[in-house]
C-alpha cells in the first residue's frame, strides 16, 4: 500500500507512487519531477490539446500569464526568471522541447518556451 492520496497520479517520468499534491502541481519526491494538477490529456472540440495553466484556467495564444514558481535559464547568460514576472502574448505550441507548451518573449531573456505549469493566467 502506498501513502500516497487516492487521486494523485503517478509520476509520469519515474513512475513513483509517491507523489503529493503541492499547490496546483504535483511533485515527486523520488526524481523531483513537477507538472500541474490540472493536466488531464483533454482535447478542445477540433481535436487540438487544451492547455491548463498551474491552477487549471484554459489558456490560449495572446494570453497574459504571470510565473508562480522560479524559472532557471540555461544557456546564453543563464540566470533565473523570477516568481510574479509577467509575460504577454503567449503562443500555444504543440512541438516545443520537452513537455514546454508555450512560446513568449520574457522580460529581460527574450524568447523562450516555458511549461503550462509554471504559469497562472492574468487579465
Amino acid at each position: 500500500m502506498t501513502d500516497t492520496a487516492p487521486d494523485v497520479p503517478p509520476c509520469p517520468e519515474c513512475a513513483s507512487e509517491y507523489c503529493y499534491e503541492s499547490g496546483g502541481l504535483y511533485t515527486c519526491p523520488m526524481c523531483g519531477h513537477e507538472w500541474a494538477a490540472a493536466d488531464s490529456g483533454e482535447s478542445d472540440s477540433e481535436g487540438g490539446q487544451v492547455v491548463k495553466d498551474a491552477v487549471g484556467n484554459v489558456l490560449a495564444d495572446g494570453d497574459t500569464v504571470t510565473l508562480v514558481k522560479s524559472v532557471k535559464v540555461s544557456g546564453g547568460g543563464g540566470g533565473a526568471i523570477k516568481v510574479g514576472t509577467k509575460v504577454r502574448g503567449i503562443t500555444l505550441i504543440t512541438d516545443g522541447v520537452g513537455d514546454h507548451d508555450i512560446d513568449a518573449n520574457v522580460p529581460g531573456f527574450g524568447r523562450l518556451q516555458l511549461k503550462s505549469s509554471v504559469v497562472k493566467k492574468s487579465s
